[in-house]
Parts: structure tokens; C-alpha cells; sequence
């Protein structure tokens, strides 16, 4: 049995209402939706060390991106379209939900669900273990590092952006700003060199994309000009619009 086998084979042993799923597909789709509806619970280490392997010749098959590869647009500020997750940086940030546990929808398109995917189910235990430990969902606005396990990166940043359910207001903007302020600080606090933002609150959130592509710009310049060691920050884009938007705010032709 090879290692995919295995990783499906030992969830859907572990969950009673997955039984009828054996013998199913044996591919990448079928392990990330188990591992996405994958509760928080503990799990063996020989489970553990077989994801880290099949997860880690993953990684080796994609194309992987540092900061060597981009291009400065600004002092200290570089822009990047792709996925969050092949960028090797100190960290990234995900924009997470208040239970910080991830996305439980299987193969649901969202950030979320795909950094926990990448990192592997240790991710989901370890913020799990956080807001276990605090005894509260995480607040709006507020930032919580990890490790980041299987992903390129070293860090994993998590924070907790505003929903917009109709008229954009002040605190909406306030609690956006926050969430910036909040990753830059904890990133300073434990001497990360390189932070890579993606666009926190747009798309499942509905903040409005050029909004928040200006308040994430303010924030950050004004973060870096106070610092006499700048952090290097990537702005992470995903979607042609908000590419647009960021090449337009920072005047970038790249």
C-alpha cells in the first residue's frame, strides 16, 4: 500500500460515518476533503510521519518561490501574484475564521483550506490547542503565530478579519487595519525578516477589494517607516482584479 493509500485509508477507518467511502478514488482530491473534515483530535505518529513524507515529495514537485525571485517595487515592498502556499518566506499569513481551526469544507477554494491542506493536520492541532488554551474564539483584528509544518515557509500567521455584511463602516476599516498592525507586530516580536499578506476579508469576508488594498498598503508603510530593521513584506494577490488594484496603488508596471 502505497503512502496516499494509507493517509485516506487510516481516516476513514478512524470516522464510523466514512465507511461507505472505502475503496474510493486514491487521489490527492479524496486525501485534502478527509484531511479538510478532519476534526482536531489526537492521531498517531506514524500517520504523522507518513503525511510529512508524502507532503514533503509534494512540495518538492511544485514550483517553489522566494523572495530572490521577486522584484522590489518599493523599499522593502514587493508584490507577487500566486499561491500563498509554494512561497518560501519566514512567513504567511492566512486569513483565518474566528475558530482558527481551518476550512472544514472539503477542497473549498479559500485560503484557509489550503494552507491547512499544505501544512498538514498538525496545523489544525496546534490552533486548536491555542484557542483551547485561551478559552475564546480569536477576536477581530487580532494575530496568532504557528509553525507551519509541510509548507515552504517557516510561519504561518493567523488573523481574524472583518465580515461585511452590508455598508462598508469606520470599524470595519479599523478592525482590517488591526489585522495588519496585528501580524506586523507579532512578526517583529519574534524576528521575522519576510511576511507575505494575502488579501485579508476580501472574497468569502466581502470587504471590497480596492479598500482593503488601501488600508493593507497605509498600514504596512506606515509600520515600515518607524523601524529601523525593515521587514521585507510581500503583498500576495491571487486573482487578476486585485493584481490590478495593487500594480495601480504602489505604481507597479511589473
Amino acid at each position: 500500500m502505497n503512502e496516499l493509500h494509507y493517509l485516506i485509508n487510516y481516516m476513514i477507518k478512524e470516522n464510523e460515518s466514512l465507511r461507505l467511502l472505502e475503496n474510493s478514488v486514491y487521489d490527492f482530491n479524496t486525501y485534502r476533503a478527509l484531511s479538510n473534515i478532519r476534526e482536531a483530535k489526537p492521531i498517531d505518529s506514524s500517520f504523522l510521519d507518513i503525511q510529512d513524507h508524502y507532503l514533503q515529495s509534494l512540495k518538492k514537485e511544485r514550483h517553489i518561490t522566494t523572495l530572490n525571485d521577486l522584484k522590489e517595487i518599493q523599499d522593502h515592498i514587493y508584490l507577487w501574484q500566486g499561491d500563498i502556499t509554494s512561497l518560501k518566506v519566514d512567513a504567511i499569513v492566512n486569513a483565518a475564521n474566528s475558530g482558527m481551526t481551518g476550512c472544514y469544507s472539503p477542497c473549498h477554494g479559500c485560503i484557509d483550506n489550503a494552507i491547512h491542506t499544505y501544512a498538514g493536520v498538525q496545523l489544525r492541532l496546534e490552533c486548536a490547542d491555542i484557542i483551547h488554551k485561551q478559552g475564546y474564539l480569536e477576536e477581530t483584528g487580532q494575530a496568532k503565530i504557528t509553525s507551519a509544518y509541510n509548507l515552504p515557509c517557516s510561519y504561518v500567521l493567523h488573523t481574524v478579519g472583518p465580515i461585511i455584511y452590508g455598508a462598508l463602516t469606520d470599524r470595519d476599516c479599523e478592525l482590517l487595519k488591526n489585522c495588519y498592525l496585528s501580524c506586523l507586530t507579532l512578526a517583529k516580536q519574534h524576528n521575522i525578516r519576510s511576511i507575505a499578506f494575502c488579501c485579508i476579508s476580501t472574497g468569502e469576508f466581502h470587504f471590497p477589494n480596492k479598500e482593503a488594498a488601501k488600508i493593507a498598503i497605509q498600514t504596512v508603510e506606515e509600520f515600515l517607516s518607524n523601524q529601523e530593521n525593515r521587514m521585507e513584506v510581500i503583498f500576495n494577490v491571487f486573482k487578476e482584479e486585485d493584481l490590478k488594484i495593487y500594480r495601480d496603488l504602489l505604481g507597479s508596471d511589473q
